[in-house]
């Protein structure tokens, strides 16, 4: 038996690197997970390596019309949320002198109204003593050049984690940040500029 039989679990961002790893174990440990991606293939691909206890759900979480979908998809097997990894992201790099109103726009677009959304819209779904888990990074406390952009979207997921604690606290819902540091995956080889993979 494991820790999480009977549970059900939501990773969004879940088709590669952190998502798809934590989703495997959220598997082994007896819960039902959720995934969602943006490309079908890719999410197939990730649904695959975990078989029956997963479910996929094509979405873009800067797409609330996408959230609704998913929110449908985990009301429609009955058992409410048990788990919420807000995990997609991503980002644009660059000088503060670069910035453009659509780099702006995309990353705070995903990381901070993809996250908020995908927490509101799952909020009527969560069991008593659920779990909300939010992907931080090493960006919001570092100074790093080039990071302007992203670096503040993920202070806003940081805010999140310790206001939406005190909020829901009343309802026995843990709300938690993660802050993992840089980690070898396809979104940090494709997002980070070069030469600051390992910073």
């Amino acid at each position: 038996m494991g820790q999480l039989d009977g549970k059900t679990a939501l990773v969004t961002g879940g088709t590669s690197g952190i998502g798809l790893a934590t989703a495997q174990r959220l598997a082994a440990e007896g819960a039902h997970v959720f995934l969602t991606g943006r490309r079908q293939d890719v999410l197939d691909e990730a649904i695959a390596t975990i078989g029956d206890a997963a479910t996929g759900v094509r979405s873009d979480v800067s797409r609330p019309e996408d959230l609704d979908a998913v929110a449908a998809a985990i009301r429609a097997r009955g058992r409410g949320l048990d788990i919420v990894f807000a995990n997609a992201g991503g980002g644009n790099f660059a000088a503060l002198g670069d910035i453009t109103v659509e780099n702006f726009n995309d990353t705070f677009s995903i990381n901070v109204g993809g996250t908020l959304f995908t927490v509101q819209k799952m909020l009527p779904l969560l069991n008593p003593g659920a779990s909300i888990v939010l992907t931080g990074s090493t960006a919001a406390y570092n100074g790093t050049p080039a990071f302007t952009v992203y670096a503040a979207s993920k202070a806003a997921i940081r805010s999140f984690g310790r206001t939406w604690a005190a909020e829901l606290a009343d309802r026995g819902i843990r709300v938690n940040t993660v802050v993992p540091g840089p980690v070898e995956t396809p979104g940090l080889k494709g997002l980070a500029p070069a030469g600051s993979e390992q910073e």
